[in-house]
């Protein structure tokens, strides 16, 4: 029953050890093959400046004293059983924290370039005005979102043409701390972007 418990934790993206560090390891695997499996990443590109967009990565979003880990260890989670109605309380904790995943005030109005697979907000059959960027292949769809702190609003300049559903791109725009609910996911921060272009590698 308690590995019932857990393997729901992980489903929901919530697991102990979280789902968008375990899925880190599968990098080279997505950078190898133009089909993505969920949990799939895209390799970390080189830090540098492209057209007067600073590259940064994920990783560039959390803050360097924030321990995603934290919540875990504040929880009594290996005594917890699957009709134990202290689970959904830990499950609602968990996914508080993660709503309110903190962000790196200097980023506020830098002009950056990043790559992430595309989860569609707004749009038609022809063109998507709105989208989330995700750092890892299926999360908001076939999985829930990471942390807030991990995902980011993009409202292009311009509609961008439908692709693949969760299409790998490379978003290039002004970055601003700004929280957004949305119904595939909370963002900590959102991007003006000025031009999205499909992934095809660093």
């Amino acid at each position: 029953m308690k590995r019932r418990f857990l393997m729901t934790l992980a489903v929901l993206g919530l697991a102990a050890v979280p789902v968008w560090f375990a899925l880190s390891s599968t990098d080279a695997q997505a950078q190898a093959k133009p089909d993505y499996a969920v949990g799939d990443r895209l390799a970390k590109p080189a830090a540098k400046t492209t057209g007067g967009f600073r590259t940064i990565t994920f990783d560039d979003l959390m803050p360097a004293d924030w321990d995603p880990n934290a919540i875990f260890r504040q929880l009594d989670m290996e005594s917890l059983q699957d009709n134990d109605p202290r689970a959904m309380e830990v499950m609602a904790k968990i996914k508080q924290a993660w709503e309110q995943a903190p962000v790196v005030p200097a980023l506020n109005g830098q002009k950056i370039r990043m790559a992430g697979f595309l989860v569609r907000l707004e749009g038609d059959d022809k063109h998507i005005r709105e989208f989330l960027l995700v750092p890892y292949f299926g999360a908001c769809i076939h999985v829930p979102p990471p942390p807030s702190n991990q995902v980011v609003h993009v409202i292009p300049d311009k509609p961008v043409p439908v692709g693949p559903d969760m299409g790998a791109v490379w978003v290039s725009g002004t970055l601003n701390l700004a929280a957004s609910k949305t119904d595939l996911g909370d963002a900590g921060y959102r991007l003006a972007a000025v031009k999205v272009e499909p992934y095809t590698g660093d």
